[in-house]
């Protein structure tokens, strides 16, 4: 009888074990002449040796499963352990799952269209109102390629626009600074990547942040970097953000047009860059709107409220 330890290094154990250990009560059902025992993020085996090489191989794919899907039922367990493949593979279309189970996919036309260019091209502007998903979706994205491992890193910017970029005069370190500018994407974050392993990614600096004030000089590579809220930066700021790529990494630029914080006079560094670099190779702009906001259906009424009454005081100032 020989014994071996399976270390889940990348999973929430409690993914895979189930409420109350049930579903290491399946396995060891699904695999009788073995000796399971599971504590913390150690599976120990005992047993013929053989019998224990095909347990590593199934616990592998359930494992790859919950990586995956953030969640596995016993059906899937079943699945994967008798047949060796997750009927969950057939689901088309899915980005990533959330933590309670849930597809997240393209829910209009324009947001598979932001899919469909994240696919196609390594630098994608997204703009829309506020309700378009479109920091979720880019979130969602970038999650995805970290567990396919096509990128090895996530870095997260945002302008710090209220404090003037002057982050010295705000109490705590760099992280405590510009944590509440990127409230947003740690929230669409969290609905991702469990707690634990969303704090260990940080601490690894897998999941970076990069507050644009302190890009300057970096290059970014093997990476998906997110500038969101790029409405408020200014032309020379996102001239200096997008001259960080480097190999291997794609840039999501989110925005919205409308709402744009900058002192008055000031042009949006955004509107000017989809102005500039509009039918270059490999980038794409994405232009949400009313139709894709996925929010309370008062976000809808309250954003084309808002656009009414802009174009009437264009409509006065024009007549002035």
């Amino acid at each position: 009888m020989t014994e071996k330890h399976i270390v889940l290094e990348d999973i929430d154990p409690v993914a895979l074990y189930g409420a109350n250990n049930v579903h290491i009560q399946l396995i060891r059902s699904l695999f009788p002449k073995l000796r399971i025992v599971a504590r913390g993020n150690v599976i120990r085996v005992l047993g013929d040796e053989d019998e224990m090489d095909m347990f590593e191989t199934h616990i592998g794919r359930l494992r790859e499963h919950v990586v995956k899907y953030n969640s596995i039922s016993a059906e899937d367990i079943v699945d994967i352990i008798k047949t060796q493949k997750s009927k969950a593979d057939a689901v088309k279309g899915v980005v990533v799952y959330n933590l309670s189970g849930r597809a997240i996919r393209g829910r209009s036309e324009n947001q598979q269209r932001l899919i469909d260019a994240f696919e196609e091209n390594d630098m994608i502007f997204a703009t829309g109102p506020a309700g378009t998903g479109k920091t979720y979706l880019s979130i969602a994205l970038a999650v995805k390629s970290l567990k396919e491992k096509i990128a090895k890193k996530i870095i997260l910017c945002r302008p710090a626009v209220e404090a003037g970029e002057k982050l010295g005069f705000l109490p705590g370190d760099m992280k405590d600074k510009i944590d509440p500018y990127l409230q947003p994407l740690y929230d669409a974050l969290e609905d991702m990547i469990p707690a634990t392993k969303l704090q260990d990614m940080m601490e690894k600096h897998i999941i970076q942040i990069a507050p644009l004030a302190f890009m300057r000089g970096r290059t970014l590579s093997d990476a998906i970097v997110i500038l969101d809220e790029a409405q408020n930066t200014t032309p020379a700021q996102i001239r200096m953000f997008l001259t960080r790529m480097g190999w291997n990494t794609k840039m999501l630029i989110t925005g919205d047009l409308t709402q744009v914080d900058l002192a008055r006079g000031q042009i949006s560094g955004l509107r000017e860059a989809i102005n500039t670099l509009t039918g270059i190779e490999g980038i794409a702009h994405i232009a949400l709107n009313q139709k894709d906001i996925v929010r309370h259906k008062l976000v809808t009424r309250i954003v084309h409220a808002y656009e009414q009454a802009d174009k009437k005081k264009q409509e006065i100032a024009s007549k002035q």
